[in-house]
């Protein structure tokens, strides 16, 4: 079954190759220490699975305005790590019906422990990433321990008061989940284009309308008035489909239909 890390791993290949200037690859490779003023990011997932889950890069990827010309590096790159933690959990609920969010995102130092190591690599140029995946399903609540003869009303209190402690919190609130089943219609959208009144009333069969858009670019699902996912088109037993490599996070996707609540 597929872990967050996993899901960390697909979202970050997809999104670094469209987001980053030059379109680098994501390879695993050996880890290695970082030199002086390394720094990184440390996001809090809560929900079905928990924990922590950091990243840490190289130094030297701030020299290369990778996020943009004229921004400021570090930070783009921290709402770049930031979307891709939201896109792993989205990706997560997907594969395993698992829910979970990022609760916290916060600037890090570095760390001292490694699950995985990464290469970003442009042309002759690569930089090393790491990752600390501390990820997990949480454990099952301790059983009350029996009561003891000579003070059951004593033993039962700190059973329930144990038992409170240790239960996860629910993900979504009550409310939420009455609207999980509700169907909504979704649209791809390829491109647009603003038009005349003129030309639209002179369009005829075989005139081509030139979106936008190009070939190359990924498309939009959009529910309501807002874009839920991109991805690339597909086609399933002759119909046209939809292979996601990103998605929104989860408050944005819940404001595509504010206006049942």
């Amino acid at each position: 079954m597929k872990t967050f890390l996993d899901c960390w791993i697909d979202a970050a290949t997809a999104l670094f190759s469209q987001a980053l200037a030059g379109e680098p690859e994501l390879v695993e490779s050996m880890p290695k220490p970082l030199a002086a003023g390394s720094f990184g990011f440390a996001a809090t997932i809560s929900g079905d699975d928990q924990g922590r889950f950091a990243v840490v890069l190289d130094a030297t990827v701030l020299e290369t305005p990778l996020v943009g010309e004229g921004m400021d590096q570090k930070a783009g790159w921290g709402e770049l790590l930031r979307e891709v933690a939201n896109s792993a959990a989205g990706e997560l609920l997907a594969a395993t019906g698992k829910k979970c969010q990022v609760e916290k995102f916060e600037a890090i130092d570095g760390e001292s422990k490694v699950s995985r190591a990464f290469q970003l690599k442009s042309g002759d140029r690569s930089w090393t990433i790491l990752v600390r995946d501390e990820v997990r399903a949480p454990k099952p609540a301790a059983k009350p321990a029996a009561a003891s003869p000579a003070a059951p009303q004593k033993a039962a209190a700190e059973a329930s008061i144990s038992a409170t402690a240790l239960s996860p919190e629910p993900v979504l609130s009550s409310g939420i989940e009455l609207l999980l089943d509700v169907e909504l219609e979704a649209t791809l959208r390829f491109g647009s284009r603003e038009m005349p009144l003129g030309e639209l009333l002179d369009l005829g069969p075989g005139d081509v309308v030139q979106l936008d858009r190009n070939i190359t670019d990924p498309v939009d699902l959009i529910v309501g008035d807002k874009i839920v996912a991109r991805g690339e088109v597909v086609l399933v037993n002759g119909n046209f489909g939809l292979r996601v490599t990103e998605v929104a996070a989860p408050k944005k996707r819940l404001e595509s239909i504010r206006c049942l609540f």
